[in-house]
């Protein structure tokens, strides 16, 4: 299958230039994508640029992974204008996107192995006179204008724009040259938002080297509700496990609604199209499983995450339905349950013989009374760290705690209850 026919099935191609499928077809190409090192770490919607260059990579094709260490200082014209990195920022955060663009593509392969730049490497050493005269003078102003990102900006009074945001397209074509020059890159590919800077660029190698070069376009991953694709309440969901711990990252593709996980299969994953479609087939025969949104998120966590992270994160997600808790470390047992309500006890409470089970079900709010409490025991609906408690005369103490610093407290199915033990426990939480 031709590149673009794959891009075309899975609704990854959004645009392309004239004769970019048959350049794919004709010959193995160098083709690059542009990351913006504005933070540490990428975040979800960066997955559908990442999976256009694996599926790329997987054609046949050789992938480049620029991140933007010098336009990076500059930042691609938004609706606002974004604060100025320093060169010590832009280089950290350069160094943790390459890190994480490696579990996705492959570095070592023979033939095709993907490959990394920086246009800091290059840009920091033109000069400004050098740069209006042998890149400027190919640049109307009047086209420049016309270029949507720019255009809502001149128009908007309040918005406006700056002459360094205005020079980000001038900027970002010259990559694409340099690119080409030093590694034989005839395509660059974006976001759907780029597009007025790629095909800047496959024109300005055309008028100075005379060359043809492409431009092939993604779709911005939105939800079918329209809101933008990887918020949370809680914030961004980040690919750097520090940011975004494993468990949340597999949770987030677990609360997929329905009507968007089929989408996501096909941009997200290397599903062929017969499971894709038997797993949107599910959705309708047998949509309490959640078969679709399993596969999702089982898929790519293991990606970014690697089996260990997956089976963490899917031990993780069955403690809330009352799966084994001992073995998971105290961040983990912070992180499953940091939307549950919870209270704090002295370590010295729980020495020695430990609390009745029943003042502590009463002192943090799960009975009503000690009356509640005894007769909600009794009738075998109280779990400690999802054990069932065996009598009303059952107390707790510090050989129960997790990690040594909480006490799970469970009444009923889902009415959950976090015990911070001491001082050390809200360390751990954070």
């Amino acid at each position: 299958m031709n590149l673009l026919d794959e891009y075309k099935w899975r609704g990854l191609l959004h645009d392309a230039t004239d004769g970019a499928a048959q350049a794919f077809a004709a010959e193995p190409r160098i083709a690059y994508i542009g990351f913006d090192p504005t933070a540490s770490s990428l975040h979800v919607g960066s997955l559908v640029p990442i999976m256009g260059l694996v599926h790329l990579q997987r054609a046949g094709h050789t992938p480049v992974a620029l991140v933007g260490g010098g336009t990076g200082l500059i930042g691609d014209p938004k609706a606002v204008e974004r604060a100025l990195l320093s060169k010590e920022e832009a280089e950290a955060n350069a160094a943790g996107i390459h890190a994480q663009l490696a579990h996705f593509l492959d570095f070592e392969v023979k033939g095709n192995p993907a490959r990394m730049a920086n246009n800091l490497d290059w840009l920091a050493d033109v000069g400004m006179v050098d740069f209006l005269r042998d890149v400027g003078k190919h640049f109307s102003i009047n086209a420049l204008l016309g270029k949507d990102s720019i255009r809502r900006r001149v128009r908007d009074p309040q918005a406006s724009i700056s002459f360094t945001e205005f020079s980000y397209m001038l900027l970002q074509a010259y990559d694409f040259l340099e690119l080409h020059d030093r590694l034989g890159c005839t395509v660059q590919m974006g976001g759907s938002d780029q597009w007025g800077n790629i095909t800047a660029g496959v024109e300005f190698i055309r008028r100075v080297r005379g060359a043809r070069a492409y431009g092939v376009t993604f779709p911005l991953l939105t939800t079918s509700a329209g809101t933008k694709f990887g918020k949370t309440e809680s914030g961004t969901v980040w690919l750097d496990p520090e940011r975004t711990t494993p468990y949340r990252f597999y949770q987030f593709w677990m609360n997929t609604a329905d009507a968007d996980v089929g989408a996501y299969l096909r941009f997200l994953t290397l599903f062929p199209r017969e499971e894709v479609e038997r797993l949107e087939a599910s959705l309708a025969t047998e949509p309490h499983r959640r078969l679709a949104q399993k596969a999702l998120a089982a898929d790519i966590t293991r990606r970014l995450h690697g089996e260990d992270g997956l089976s963490r994160a899917r031990k993780a997600s069955d403690v809330l339905f009352g799966g084994e808790i001992e073995g998971l470390e105290a961040h983990e047992i912070a992180d499953i349950f940091a939307d549950v309500p919870s209270s704090g006890i002295a370590r010295d409470d729980l020495r020695g013989e430990g609390l009745p089970l029943v003042d502590l079900l009463h002192g943090c709010g799960l009975a009503a009374s000690r009356s509640d409490a005894r007769r909600v025991i009794g009738g075998g609906g109280v779990y400690v760290n999802n054990r069932r408690a065996a009598n009303v005369s059952e107390r707790v103490g510090m050989n129960q705690t997790l990690a040594g610093n909480f006490v799970v407290l469970r009444r009923g199915k889902k009415r959950y209850h976090l015990v911070r033990v001491g001082a050390d426990a809200q360390r751990a939480a954070e």
